[in-house]
């Protein structure tokens, strides 16, 4: 399965850079595994939850996840996984920082890992320690395999919120401005907004508010490149 989570690396001189990323979650035999909502822990293969208690590690076992991060080329994030040979994935359900480093917000406060050399995010409801083990090259984006070294768990998931929902799906297609066609974002958008509108807290609101920004100033720069083409015409 694909975890939405926001993934922390680190370059040789120790500045982190702060991604949201997809990441594919494995079990030890390489069936997708599920995992329980907001910790990121993987169910093994007997069906049991490898969750600690908030605060408790988990080690590394038989049941341990492994990871597929699939960063695109080129990209920060790519380079500091191939250079430090290690990531911290964040399970995270605060949505500002999903839309925030698309929003080129990513001064979010961080502290350090247990296991690796590498960051964590404060407000992570769990997070996971990992360390590439292999690399499938590929010229769009390549494959990143990652063991788990240390599991911890911060703070209780409490529950689903249609408006974190509708952040997150507003944020990955507004990654994809540059691929897909306008109109298809703005209807999603429109249909997302319902939820939104219905169950959305302040972090919410804010995180939408951000992502709307940066649809508003895509459409007038398209909008003046248009007028510019015309204006040019013989």
């Amino acid at each position: 399965m694909i975890q939405e989570t926001i993934v922390i690396t680190q370059n040789s001189s120790g500045k982190a850079h702060i991604a949201p990323m997809g990441v594919h979650v494995i079990s030890r035999d390489g069936v997708y595994a599920t995992s329980q909502s907001g910790t990121g822990v993987a169910i093994s293969r007997d069906g049991v939850y490898a969750a600690s208690q908030p605060g408790a590690d988990t080690a590394p076992s038989e049941s341990q996840d492994e990871f597929i991060i699939l960063p695109f080329r080129p990209s920060t994030t790519l380079n500091n996984l191939l250079e430090s040979k290690s990531a911290v994935i964040n399970y995270c359900d605060d949505v500002r920082v999903f839309a925030g480093c698309l929003a080129g917000r990513r001064d979010w406060p961080l502290k350090s890992a247990e296991k690796i050399n590498g960051q964590v995010l404060d407000c992570a409801l769990a997070h996971t320690e990992v360390e590439l083990t292999h690399f499938e090259d590929d010229e769009t984006r390549p494959k990143l395999f990652c063991k788990a070294v240390h599991t911890v768990n911060h703070s209780p998931f409490r529950g689903f919120n249609r408006a974190q929902y509708s952040v997150l799906e507003a944020a990955i297609l507004i990654s994809r401005l540059d691929r897909l066609p306008l109109e298809k974002i703005q209807a999603e958008i429109d249909y997302l907004r319902i939820g939104l509108e219905k169950t959305a807290g302040n972090r919410e609101l804010e995180a939408w508010s951000w992502l709307m920004t940066i649809i508003e100033n895509h459409t007038e720069n398209r909008q003046e490149s248009a007028a510019v083409k015309t204006e040019i015409r013989p």
